[in-house]
Parts: C-alpha cells; sequence; structure tokens
C-alpha cells in the first residue's frame, strides 16, 4: 500500500498518462494515482523502466500499462496515445513528466546536446499535449500537469533546460487560454532541488553541489519525490477546477532569493567612470 495524503479513490474511473513514468517522479505519481483509483499507463523511452515501473504499480494492487514512446517524435507521440486509447478506452489525465538533461558550461554545450534538451524538454511537451487534446480532451476536457524545474532566476551549467523549462512555463499559460473552452485546465509544477532517482546520473562533485546547495532553502534539506507528486496529484484533482494556467513551485522558497551558484570573485567588469573627473 502506498501512503497517500488523499482521499481514497479520488481518480476512480480515470485513465493517467505519464511520461517519464516508470521512475523518479513520474513513477511516484503513478504509484499515487493508481492507489487512489486511476488507470495509469506509462509512456517512457527505455523498454527497462516501463516494465519495472509497470511491476511496481501491480505490486501495490494498481492498474498500470507501458508503452514505449520517444516523446522527441511526432509519429511516435501519434502511437502513444492511440495505443493508450486502445488499452484503457480514453485518457483524462496528462501529466508531461519525461524530461533530461545533462551539466554544462553554455560554451560547451554542441548544437547536438542543446537540440537534444530542448526538444525532450519542451518539444516533447507539446508534441504529447496536442495529441491528447485532440484526441480526447477536444470533446469531454481534461487536466494537464507538466513538470518544469526552478528556472525563475536562470539556470547556471544547465542553460539549455532553463530555456526549455521556461518555454513550458510559457506554452502553460498559452494552452490554458486556448483550451479553457474545451473544458481544459493546463498548469505545471516547478520542483525545486529533489532527492530523486534522477539525482544518480550525475558525476559525484555536481551530487555534491546539490546536496550543499538544498542548505539554501527555507526547509534546510532536499524535497522528496513524494512531495512533487502530492502538488501534481491536487493540479489533477477536482479541488483545483478553479486553478489553470498557473506554475507551483514546489522548492521550499528556494527560488524566492537563493542563487543557485553564488557570483565568482573577480575584476573582469571594471565601473564605468566619467575620465574628466
Amino acid at each position: 500500500m502506498v501512503k497517500t495524503i488523499y482521499k481514497q479513490h479520488l481518480f476512480k474511473d480515470k485513465t493517467a498518462l505519464i511520461t517519464g513514468g516508470g521512475t523518479g517522479i513520474g513513477l511516484r505519481t503513478s504509484l499515487e494515482l493508481s492507489q487512489l483509483g486511476a488507470v495509469v499507463v506509462l509512456a517512457s523511452r527505455k523498454k527497462e523502466n516501463l516494465e519495472n515501473g509497470v511491476k511496481t504499480i501491480e505490486k501495490t494492487g494498481g492498474k498500470a500499462f507501458g508503452i514505449e514512446c520517444n516523446i522527441r517524435d511526432e509519429e511516435s507521440v501519434e502511437n502513444c496515445v492511440a495505443e493508450a486509447i486502445e488499452k484503457a478506452g480514453t485518457i483524462d489525465l496528462l501529466v508531461n513528466n519525461a524530461g533530461g538533461q545533462f551539466p554544462s558550461p553554455a560554451e560547451a554545450i554542441s548544437q547536438k546536446g542543446w537540440n537534444a534538451v530542448i526538444e525532450t524538454n519542451l518539444t516533447g511537451a507539446f508534441l504529447m499535449s496536442k495529441e491528447v487534446f485532440n484526441k480526447c480532451f477536444r470533446d469531454k476536457g481534461g487536466s494537464i500537469v507538466n513538470v518544469i524545474a526552478n528556472m525563475w532566476n536562470g539556470f547556471p551549467m544547465m542553460s539549455h533546460t532553463g530555456a526549455a523549462r521556461a518555454g513550458v512555463d510559457n506554452l502553460t499559460k498559452s494552452l490554458a487560454v486556448e483550451w479553457g473552452k474545451y473544458g481544459v485546465r493546463v498548469n505545471s509544477v516547478a520542483p525545486g532541488l529533489i532527492h530523486s532517482s534522477g539525482i544518480d546520473s550525475y558525476a559525484d562533485e555536481f551530487k555534491s553541489y546539490i546536496f550543499s546547495a538544498a542548505k539554501n532553502n527555507q526547509a534546510n534539506r532536499l524535497g522528496t519525490e513524494e512531495e512533487v507528486a502530492a502538488a501534481i496529484l491536487f493540479l489533477l484533482s477536482p479541488a483545483a477546477a478553479y486553478i489553470t494556467g498557473e506554475t507551483m513551485r514546489v522548492d521550499a522558497g528556494e527560488s524566492i532569493y537563493s542563487p543557485l551558484v553564488p557570483p565568482s570573485e573577480h575584476d573582469k567588469i571594471p565601473p564605468f567612470k566619467d575620465k574628466q573627473e
């Protein structure tokens, strides 16, 4: 049994499609949705993640399907949505959680690396939202939650994903306005520094930085996958019926004042002075 703060059967008779649903925040969200009555469809490029995710959900008594999907490819997205509808009957909820990035100074990012991150984090969210809207939400409404990041003051060492996530924040607002008349709500969740499975993919030096930077927030720690999932579920739920076009920050106040990277000591930007003085 998965522990959740929400009412039992909150999502009964609902089907949720979660991209990147086999690991990390996506899997935690999928687990809670299934425990609350939803049928969950996990989408991922990696078959192993799908199989493990489905098994994890089924062990807790939930119902889940896994579909291989490359969200950067329009045809793959179309096939994924069609298969989800075939297996589950419909889609009521969409969580655009899949993403990917790598730490690098901006000057060292190749165009190939840049495009890969933009296409995964921004284009993927657009393609999936568009396809689910056209196939399901246009006729009966629905709810979309995009998972972005704390990029409000830039994203040093990850400029590619910062730009992409800022784009999704704006896309969220645009779609909320365009699709509101169809009964579709579109919101985002912006996690701060979270202790998720994604941390394991980073080098030790970058992981150490993440843990030390977490001391700059008001909780004095990293967030948890459960805390992010709780925010996602709230925005998907009827309790958020009057909320659309919003981005909820789940970061213990980190984005209010704390720079991700403190200024370096240098003298490369001399002051302007009137030479006549």
